[in-house]
Order: structure tokens, then C-alpha cells, then sequence
């Protein structure tokens, strides 16, 4: 039987590693103090439940169960201001599951904390690395938006790397997460089981005009950076109307002008360009038209135009029979308060399902909302999710 008091106890201490002043709030980025602290934390709780603990090179987290187990387990890290239960929710669920398994003579458990899901360098990144989708001497060469690359960051925890976790000893994956949407919220339901995760295609463009003095230079001579984003922005709306769906989604969530000064043109912008969509054809003609409206206002405005790396993942579909081991508990756990949904987050269980077969759990987001200090969702929501969970898990044995 897991131990719901235990669970949120331990739920609790992990958002003690970088906690904010606002709310349950965490600031624990990839490889940052709090998040190397957290990870040794957590290793130590793996030790504790019996468990090998084995650290890759990306710095990803594994607590591994003798033979061949089922892998549970999220993500630690945080947005730069982020909530105290994206990933984390899924890796002390699982450590909780592993324990209660092991104590019942169930099947036996691994647990995975995966370094960088929230994406400081790339997409996912710890998970894309151990995948095999991204080389470790690739992945080395990104850099987060201060400048700093992905080799000089995981430096700071190579004592704890132990060597490669070999993904063969495992049958098979299972993340439960908040929903991080207003779905299940929304309708007053407890358990989504997951049926799909959108595929997203994320880059940097830059448009390259002429820095130059805001005061004397005309309107109509100004090769404007940041006009030039603005004008490509409210262009893509109109130019995706008519080829996206209500569920597709896009967004600049990033802008890097130089030199940035209240007194300059800026001449340079970068901007990250990220599309989401459960269709790869659709994600296709997206980035058809996100590129030709990109270089048409560079032509315009007299812009040089330069594309970052172009990282990405496809839309993934759950395992039928993990599905349904899901579905069974809900049943029994949430009778009138479940559903099956899609996921339009992205999440490290899309790159492991390259390895083995894969399935997903929500539960409610308070308000629809996450990626932010206000995170949050009921403990007795949390609660219910751990025990769906763990019944799917031993009807697995």
C-alpha cells in the first residue's frame, strides 16, 4: 500500500530546494544550485528505498530496481519561475509506488528524475540525450539565453555521474503530471488518462537591420529589428487561420533585442519560434508558412534573416495496454471524475517512447494554470492520481 502522508511529506521537502516567496512557487533550473541539490536529495531517497542510484552524463537521476522493472519517474527541474509540481509531482509518485511495490512483493519499480525537461538548453533535453535522439557532443554545444553551454552547466555535477543506464532493462514507462490546462478543472474531475502528446517544433530566428540613433533617424529610413518581429507576428496570425485547428497553439515566447537601449534602433532581435500540434503534416505546413512570412518581411524591411537549429519532437500515442492498466484503476479510484484526453504539453515520456512503450496520468490544475508560482492542485486530487497509479502499476505484475 503506498503511504499518502509519506508522499506528501516528501512532495513538500523537494519544494524546500529553491523555494520561492510567492505562493509554493520553486526556482530550480537546470543544473543550478538548487536544482544539483536537489538531485542529490533525491538520490538519496532512491538509496533509502532500496534502489541502485545511477547518474548519466546528462545528469539524469535513476533509482533502479534488480532485473528488469517498469520506469516511473518525471522531471525536477523548473522554469525559471515555475511551480512546485511540474515533474516533481511524477518523480516522488514514483518513488512512492517503487516503495510500496517493493514492500508488497509487487513488480518491481525504477524511478527517473530527467535532467533539463523544462528546456534551460533545448527541448527536453535530458531525455532527448538518453534517447539517442541527441548526441551527448551535440547536446554539449547548445547554450541557454545567457550564453552559457550545456557542457559548462552539467560540469557542475559530474561527481555525481556514475556512467550510461542502459534502457533495455526496462519493460516499460509510466509519468504521472498535473495537467498543467483547464480541463479537468474546469469539468471537476480528478483523473485524466492520457491518450497522446502533441508534437512541437521549436527555433530561434533573427532578423539582422542597422542599429542606429532614435532621435535622427526618420521613420521611413529605420531598418527596425524589433518592428520587423512585430510585423511577422501579426502576419503568421493571419497567414495560420485557415491551416491550424482550436487545439493547435504557437508562440514568441522569447525576445533578445541589441542593444537593447532606450536611445537605439535596434538592430538586431532574436526570438524563439515554438508550434504545437498533434499532426505532423500540420507542423510541417506550419513551419512552411512560419519561414516564408519570416523571409518576406526580412525582404521588406531590408533584414538579414538567419535560422537557429531546428529542435523538435513527433506527436507520440500511449500504449494501449498501460492505457488501459490505467484506465482499470481510475475506475475503481475516480468513477465519475475521469476521462481520457490528450496532452498539449510536451513531456519526457514523447523521447522514451522511442525505447519502449509509454503511458501518462494527469491530474488537476487549479485554475488551469502552471509555469508559474501560482502552481497548484488539490492534495486530495494528488492523492487519488498516486493511487490510480499504483494499482495500474500491480495490475501489471
Amino acid at each position: 500500500m503506498v503511504d499518502p502522508d509519506r508522499f506528501l511529506a516528501d512532495l513538500h521537502e523537494l519544494r524546500g530546494f529553491g523555494a520561492a516567496d510567492v505562493g509554493k512557487g520553486v526556482v530550480r533550473p537546470a543544473y543550478s544550485e538548487a536544482d544539483i541539490a536537489a538531485r542529490r536529495w533525491l538520490a538519496g531517497r532512491m538509496e533509502n528505498a532500496g534502489l541502485q542510484v545511477e547518474v548519466d552524463p546528462m545528469g539524469n537521476v535513476f533509482g533502479l530496481a534488480e532485473g528488469t522493472s517498469l520506469l516511473m519517474g518525471s522531471h525536477s527541474d523548473s522554469q525559471p519561475e515555475g511551480g512546485w509540481l511540474d515533474g516533481a509531482l511524477g518523480v516522488v509518485a514514483a518513488l512512492e509506488v517503487a516503495r510500496a511495490s517493493q514492500a508488497t512483493g509487487g513488480p518491481p519499480v525504477s524511478v527517473v528524475s530527467f535532467q533539463d525537461e523544462e528546456g534551460r538548453f533545448g527541448v527536453t533535453t535530458g531525455s532527448t540525450v538518453w534517447s539517442g535522439l541527441l548526441s551527448m557532443e551535440k547536446a554539449d554545444t547548445l547554450s541557454d539565453h545567457a550564453g552559457v553551454t550545456l557542457a559548462e552547466a552539467r560540469a557542475a555535477m559530474a561527481d555525481m555521474v556514475t556512467g550510461q543506464v542502459d534502457p533495455t532493462q526496462f519493460s516499460g514507462f509510466m509519468e504521472m503530471h498535473i495537467e498543467q490546462g483547464p480541463t479537468l478543472d474546469a469539468t471537476h474531475e480528478q483523473i485524466g488518462v492520457v491518450t497522446d502528446i502533441v508534437g512541437i517544433r521549436d527555433m530561434k530566428i533573427t532578423f539582422e537591420g542597422q542599429q542606429n540613433h532614435a532621435g535622427t533617424t526618420p521613420m521611413h529610413l529605420r531598418r527596425d529589428a524589433f518592428q520587423a518581429v512585430s510585423a511577422f507576428n501579426a502576419l503568421l496570425e493571419e497567414r495560420l487561420r485557415n491551416v491550424v485547428t482550436p487545439q493547435t497553439v504557437w508562440t514568441i515566447g522569447h525576445v533578445s533585442l541589441h542593444p537593447n537601449a532606450s536611445s537605439i534602433v535596434p538592430g538586431r532581435a532574436v526570438f524563439s519560434m515554438q508550434w504545437r500540434d498533434a499532426d505532423v503534416d500540420r507542423l510541417t505546413r506550419m513551419e512552411r508558412i512560419i519561414r516564408g512570412t519570416a523571409q518576406e518581411v526580412a525582404a521588406q524591411r531590408g533584414m538579414q534573416l538567419s535560422y537557429g537549429p531546428m529542435l523538435g519532437l513527433e506527436p507520440v500515442h500511449m500504449d494501449a495496454g498501460l492505457q488501459e492498466a490505467l484506465c482499470r484503476a481510475a475506475r475503481v479510484h475516480a468513477p465519475e471524475t475521469w476521462r481520457k484526453m490528450p496532452s498539449g504539453a510536451l513531456h519526457d515520456a514523447t523521447n522514451v517512447s522511442r525505447l519502449m512503450p509509454v503511458a501518462m496520468l494527469f491530474v488537476p490544475s487549479i485554475g488551469g494554470v502552471s509555469h508559474t508560482f501560482e502552481e497548484d492542485t488539490d492534495e486530495d486530487d494528488l492523492v487519488v492520481g498516486l493511487k490510480v497509479l499504483a494499482d495500474a502499476v500491480a495490475s501489471l505484475a
